[in-house]
This record gives structure tokens, C-alpha cells and sequence, in this order.
């Protein structure tokens, strides 16, 4: 679910690396495919080596020159440790903080006082997989929480944010991973595919040329219950087909006991928004101004990027967090180093899928599916969410398939009133969601940040996604009819 390929498909068409034919090219995919699955599931490879291996291999198949087959490699790779790659350390930053001086304890403690319904002490219920008696409104809180943060997030952002806290309350107040981690992913990804200021509604609603107002109330109207149908209501599912404890070397650490004192709730959760908040301002100023050589535009693009929002929150919070308890110098040094360790392999297993990913589009698998849906005669919504889910499951990436898909489909906008040509944004976007898989590289960030295997991250976070599409697609079908 990576949004780094908006500028690559804003620029001009890149000659496929490969002369193949389409026949030969979804043999490719579905070889390349294959090949992850098995090295993972039944020869137990490092997922790293089997996204590396199975790149190889798709282009192998796909009859490219092994010398571009792996500089596509590389340069996905590349690319994603960049963009992603720097979020997630920096969000590892952010998490280590929160957890040694305590910061996170507070807010674990208050959410768990303020939705943890009858509290950890009630008894866990005879094969309740780990789920508490009590606290029913956790998973709503989760789902609120994780919408209102990802408003204005990329995905990744968002991941690295939230999810360390998901995992502590999960720990700490004895839920179902999947009860409460599910709720939070299907807040992230219903704002990212449907919802403005997202790079990938707002290229398509560019391209249609649709009202960017009319589309984010729509956006609203159909997020709203698509999150609650994925998230708090399929999560009671997913905990039941998935019973995982959280990864205890993903949960943040109690802090040891040689605090002078906690930092404040207030000052914790402003340390945490701060990102949110410099994110969301930045979409406000190019929304109101909509000039990029204004000096006020240009000032809130540099701090409201994600890199500069996330390291502005770490800096931040060594004052707020790691002095506020009392931290050193050399203390806050060495919670920086540690930090940085437990994701490496994280790191490199989301930029092999960037690889893969890649590899995918520069083989022409994109233009493949493009060609095939010109002659489909089928209503232009439909059409549209059609279009973005083939390309989806090709390439991997959710804002490569919103992008393709609304150019296709951007002359069927010309007829269209104000609000279809918003319907029309809202079907590309949730097209752009169904069943992310091993080419996406949001798949592996959530699989080893929740401690799964692939079969079980394929029924909860892939089934989730297909939930948000198909849910997401049929209500703007609906109001198709309404409106």
C-alpha cells in the first residue's frame, strides 16, 4: 500500500524491460507468485530472500534480461527503503521513547481506564483465545483513533505510530490481537484509499476532474460505515480464525523503575499528534491557497512532509518524553541506538516487496491490464473499481492503481455531474484496496509488525482489504442510484 510511485506515473510511460506478450506475462505473475509462497511456507526462507528470489524469478519468466530484471529489483528496493524505509526508523525513534520514559505506559493506562470496560483484572473467558470479559467499546475506540490519525498519514506513517500502542493495550489488557490491531489497520486504510488529502484520491480527483470538496463529504459518507464493517464487526471473525498473542519483540518495553517521574497524558499525546497535526496542516494550506510559489504553501510542504513531521515529533519528544523523565544525554543516545535494531529485518523484508512490487510494473504487468479493460462494456463506476482492483493485485500498490485507473476512465468523467464524478474518485479508490497480498509491501510491514505468518496475514489483513473494496465499491454503487 505505498504511496511512492505517484511521481513515476506522472511522468511519462516507461518502456517495459520485457517484449512479452500478455499470455506470457500473467504466467509470469503467477509463477513469480508462487515461487514467494513456497520458499516461505514450505521451505521456511527468510521472507527477504524469497520476495529477492521470487523478483528473479517473474522477470525469468517473463523472458526479461536478468541484468534489468535486477536493477528494477534494486531500484524498488531502493525506493522504498527511502521513502518508507526513514518513516519507519523514524517511528521506531518515536516508539522507543514513548516506551522507556514511560509515555506509553500513560496512554495505555488511560485508554484501558477509559474503554477497558470492567478492567485487566476480570477473569479471561474459557476459550476466549486470550479476550477479555470486558471492554467491548475497545475496539470502536481503536477504529476512532486510528481514522481520526490517519486522516491526514500516509498508511506507513500511521503503522509506525499506532501500532506499538495496539500491541501494548493488547498486552496489557489481555484482548485479542486481531480484536483490537484489525479496528486500527481498517481506520488506517479506509483513509488512505478514499479519503482526501491521501496522494491517491487527490491525483484522481486531478484526473477526473471531480469537486475535491464534494468528494471528501462523499468519502465521508461511504468511509463511515465500511470501517465499521471491516474493522470492529469482521475483527470478531479474524479473532476467532487468527488466535496470535502480540510479538513480544514488538511491544515496547516497560520502562525500567530508576524514572524520576512519567511524563504527562497531555504532553504525551501532543508529542504523538504533533506529526498528525503539522501532516493535516500542510493539506489545509494547499487546499485554501492552492498556489506552490507562495512562500506560506511552500513553508507548510517542507514541514508538513512526512519525513520532516515525524522528525520534528522525535526531536520533540526527547524533551517532552525522554527529559521529562528524567533521561540524560547518553541516556537518550542509547534509546535512539536501541531503537534502531529490532527493525532492520522489518526494514528489509518491506523493501524487498517494494522490489517485487517494482519488478511487476516495469515488465508492463501495469499496461497489460490497462489494455485488456478497453474493451470492457460494463457502467463506468463499476468499470472503474474493476480496473483498479486488476491493477491492484498486479502491482501491489494501491496508489499505482488509483493513478492508472483514473486516467483510463478520466474521459467517462466528461458527461458526468459533480457528484458521479466524485463517485467516480471513490470507486477507483476502493478498488484500489481489495486483497493486498505478497506484492504489496504494506502486507510484510503488517505481518512482521503483528508477529504472523503469511497464511494468517492473508486472512486477516487481506481479507480485511477485500472487506473495505467490496463494502467501499457497493455503497458507491448505491448512491450511484440515490444522487
Amino acid at each position: 500500500m505505498t504511496s511512492l510511485s505517484v511521481e513515476m506515473l506522472a511522468a511519462d510511460p516507461v518502456e517495459p524491460i520485457t517484449s512479452a506478450g500478455h499470455a506470457q506475462l500473467g504466467i509470469a505473475v503467477l509463477a513469480g507468485i508462487a515461487v514467494i509462497v513456497l520458499l516461505i511456507t514450505k521451505f521456511k526462507l527468510h521472507a527477504f530472500l524469497a520476495l529477492t528470489v521470487g523478483s528473479l524469478a517473474l522477470g525469468a519468466f517473463a523472458g526479461a534480461p536478468l541484468d534489468k530484471a535486477i536493477a528494477s529489483f534494486t531500484a524498488g528496493l531502493g525506493s522504498t527503503v527511502a521513502g518508507v524505509g526513514v518513516l519507519i526508523a523514524l517511528g521506531a525513534i518515536l516508539g522507543k521513547l514513548l516506551a522507556d520514559s514511560g509515555g506509553a505506559d500513560q496512554i495505555v493506562d488511560t485508554i484501558l481506564a477509559k474503554w477497558g470496560g470492567a478492567g485487566p483484572q476480570v477473569p479471561l473467558q474459557k476459550g476466549g483465545g486470550g479476550r477479555r470479559a470486558g471492554g467491548r467499546a475497545m475496539p470502536w475506540a481503536m477504529v476512532l483513533i486510528a481514522s481520526v490519525i490517519g486522516l491526514p498519514l500516509f498508511f506507513e506513517v500511521g503503522i509506525v505510530l499506532l501500532i506499538p500502542v495496539v500491541l501494548m493495550v493488547a498486552k496489557r489488557g489481555n484482548y485479542s490481537l486481531m480484536r483490537i490491531g484489525i479496528p486500527a489497520l481498517a481506520g488506517l486504510s479506509v483513509m488512505h484509499g478514499l479519503i482526501p488529502p491521501h496522494p491517491g484520491p487527490l491525483v484522481a480527483i486531478d484526473a477526473v476532474e471531480a469537486n475535491l470538496g464534494v468528494t471528501l463529504a462523499l468519502g465521508v459518507l461511504v468511509a463511515v460505515p465500511t470501517v465499521i464493517i471491516a474493522g470492529p464487526l469482521f475483527s470478531k471473525f479474524a479473532a476467532r480464525w487468527v488466535d496470535v498473542p502480540a510479538p513480544e519483540k514488538m511491544i515496547p518495553q516497560r520502562p525500567s523503575e530508576d524514572l524520576e517521574k512519567r511524563p504527562g497524558f497531555g504532553a504525551t499525546v501532543a508529542t504523538v499528534l504533533l506529526p498528525v497535526v503539522l501532516m493535516l496542516a500542510k493539506a489545509l494550506v494547499d487546499i485554501v491557497v492552492d498556489d506552490p510559489e507562495t512562500t506560506v504553501q511552500r513553508v507548510f510542504d517542507v514541514i508538513g512532509s512526512p519525513l520532516v513531521a515525524l522528525l520534528a515529533a522525535v526531536i520533540v519528544g526527547m524533551f517532552t518524553l525522554g527529559r521529562a523523565a528524567g533521561f540524560t544525554k547518553d541516556r537518550l543516545s542509547t534509546t535512539v541506538e536501541k531503537s534502531l535494531a529490532p527493525i532492520a529485518g522489518v526494514l528489509m523484508i518491506v523493501g524487498a516487496g517494494g522490489g517485487f512490487k517494482q519488478t511487476l510494473i516495469d515488465v508492463g504487468v501495469g499496461q497489460m491490464i490497462l489494455d485488456f479493460s478497453k474493451d470492457w462494456s460494463i457502467p463506468a463506476l463499476l468499470l472503474a473499481w474493476l480496473i483498479a482492483v486488476a491493477i491492484r493485485l498486479a502491482t501491489g500498490s494501491a496508489t499505482v492503481a488509483t493513478i492508472s485507473a483514473a486516467g483510463l476512465v478520466a474521459p467517462l468523467a466528461a458527461d458526468m455531474s459533480t457528484s458521479h464524478a466524485a463517485l467516480l474518485v471513490l470507486a477507483i479508490g476502493a478498488g484500489s484496496l481489495f486483497f493486498s497480498h505478497v506484492n504489496d509491501a504494506g502486507f510484510w510491514l503488517v505481518k512482521e509488525y503483528f508477529g504472523l505468518d503469511v497464511g494468517q496475514t492473508i486472512k486477516t489483513w487481506s481479507v480485511m482489504e477485500t472487506i473495505i473494496s467490496v463494502v467501499a465499491g457497493g455503497l458507491v454503487l448505491l448512491l450511484s442510484l440515490i444522487i
